[in-house]
């Protein structure tokens, strides 16, 4: 083989090298919210942060290298002095300053967590196991494979169970973030998929948003896989206005109308959305209210009273023409 064909061949193995999935992913932040959010990142190595401010309509990408496997999340009403010091009302990390160095994110906090393969797949989810505070979505670019986007774009705050909100209504507990016993927690005797099963209230976030984790063992339609991709974590990706107007999808973020399989109360027909548009069926669905609501009349009673008034009107009517 003459020189320059070595040459090549060296310049192509080394752009094989240097190709997605082997040098890593760049991973972008979006804020999209009304207010400042403060991301927080743990991880197994650094990304050059591990934590910073995002202001209203910014973003700021990092370098993921190969094998990296970590968790994002986004702190709310957090308030830092000129030194950096300080704390946040969601999702603080406890490390009394902006970079959480290695500090992970108290409860309740939407998480969103990667594992990115060295040259094979990547695996990344949305999670509310350990409650929830913002809408977050993850989306992947320029992969093979599924790269379904994922996450939760529902304002699950203004729907929250009173016995899960916090003092001042910003992050939604989980079920065992609030009550700490082995069946919400999936422990001790019901540490297995077997024996840990969705919960009345895992079912609220799941019903709100089926791409994401609502419990421990909820991988079948939570887990997502894409190979070579850059990712794009977006902090509320829709506006309040339209969160409002928004349907309790058995869709997610790209669309496709549901994830890889039916998760336990990711169904939603016309009544459902209506109510979940209010809220009111998930508080109802906690405490074991019916989700029916049940008019003073039914259908025939209701014409009966119609008729009798029109037959009073036109008897009336008889009876002055009568005299006139």
């Amino acid at each position: 083989m003459g020189a320059s064909s070595t040459v090549i061949l060296s310049l192509f193995v080394l752009c094989i090298c240097k190709s997605k999935g082997v040098s890593g992913a760049t991973i972008t932040f979006v804020n999209k919210c009304e207010q400042t959010v403060w991301p927080g990142i743990l991880g197994n190595s650094g990304l050059g942060s591990t934590g910073f401010e995002l202001q209203r309509a910014a973003s700021r990408s990092f370098q993921a290298p190969t094998g990296w496997s970590g968790r994002f999340w986004g702190r709310t009403g957090c308030t830092f002095d000129g030194s950096g010091q300080g704390s946040c009302a969601t999702g603080d990390c406890g490390s009394g300053k902006i970079e959480c160095d290695g500090a992970g994110a108290s409860t309740p906090a939407t998480l969103a967590e990667f594992t990115l393969g060295s040259g094979s797949q990547d695996f990344y989810d949305v999670s509310l196991v350990d409650g929830y505070n913002l809408p977050m979505l993850v989306e992947g670019s320029g992969g093979s494979g599924s790269c379904a986007s994922t996450g939760c774009t529902e304002d699950l705050n203004s729907k929250c169970p009173n016995e899960l909100k916090i003092e001042g209504g910003g992050a939604c507990r989980s079920a065992c973030d609030a009550f700490g016993t082995p069946e919400y927690c999936c422990k001790g005797q019901y540490a297995s998929p077997s024996t840990c099963s969705p919960s009345v209230y895992s079912q609220i976030f799941k019903s709100a948003c089926p791409k994401s984790y609502s419990y421990a063992f909820d991988d079948s339609t939570s887990t997502f896989t894409c190979t070579g991709a850059d990712y794009t974590v977006t902090f509320c990706p829709t506006s309040p206005s339209s969160q409002k107007a928004s349907k309790p999808e058995g869709s997610a973020a790209d669309g496709s109308g549901s994830g890889s399989a039916s998760g336990s109360g990711s169904g939603s027909g016309p009544v459902q959305e209506s109510m979940l548009a209010d809220g009111s069926w998930l508080a109802n669905l906690a405490t074991g209210d019916s989700i029916r609501r049940h008019h003073p009349f039914g259908a025939a009673q209701l014409w009966v009273l119609v008729l009798t008034v029109m037959s009073s009107i036109a008897s009336w009517g008889a009876i002055i023409e009568f005299y006139l």
